[in-house]
């Protein structure tokens, strides 16, 4: 169960990061948390874990980067609202790269909510792919290795905690799930706040 578990965990962990960097309503801060916790049990290596999940993340990172290029702001748009992205979403990271230049995309990739709209910033502003390239992965492995030696040292306040409470397992599975349900529900409700309001924008006009 253990070496099940040690090569699941990295196919799962390139997956959901590359989902991630990709826009897809993952939040990499459970993804990279969870892995370092399994890190701290035996099952992963917490230097693959950084090093996997980063390079899977750059290879995302390279997916919205692209689509930002070539489709523009008008083409995420459209289509961004089946990918629970909002234009708020996208005016915080705008806001954000305006003043900071090219070296907004590391600081971006390392900063929570706005990371995973970088890339497409980036791509609507037509930063150089290889400096793109090279600022998302600095950017990206300073968060992954953060976020993992978080879940790292969770991992063991959590042993501890499950020695004497035999739920212990399923309580973190359940933390997982609520927090993505929570996730979900809020990406939806932005969705539906931000159709409601153009649609009362347009009929006003009318």
């Amino acid at each position: 169960m253990e070496s099940l578990i040690s090569h699941a965990g990295y196919g799962a962990l390139a997956i959901l990061g590359f989902l991630e960097a990709c826009c897809i309503p993952i939040p990499s801060e459970i993804t990279f948390g969870f892995a370092g916790v399994l890190a701290y049990e035996g099952h992963l290596n917490v230097v693959l874990v950084i090093v996997i999940g980063s390079l899977a993340e750059l290879c995302g990172s390279f997916v919205s980067y692209g689509a930002g290029r070539l489709g523009g702001r008008p083409a995420v748009e459209r289509v961004g609202k089946y990918l629970l992205i909002t234009k708020a979403d996208l005016e915080r990271s705008e806001r954000f790269f305006t003043g900071r230049g090219e070296y907004a995309v590391a600081i971006g990739r390392a900063l929570p909510v706005i990371r995973a709209f970088t890339s497409l910033i980036a791509g609507f502003v037509e930063v150089p792919a290889l400096q793109f390239g090279v600022l998302s992965l600095v950017g990206t492995v300073f968060y992954a290795a953060v976020i993992t030696l978080v879940g790292y040292g969770f991992g063991s306040a959590w042993n501890g905690i499950a020695h004497y409470i035999s739920i212990g397992g399923y309580a973190i599975v359940a933390i997982v799930v609520i927090a993505i349900g929570a996730f979900i529900v809020y990406r939806l409700r932005e969705i539906r706040k931000e159709s409601a309001s153009s649609q009362e924008s347009t009929g006003t006009r009318a």
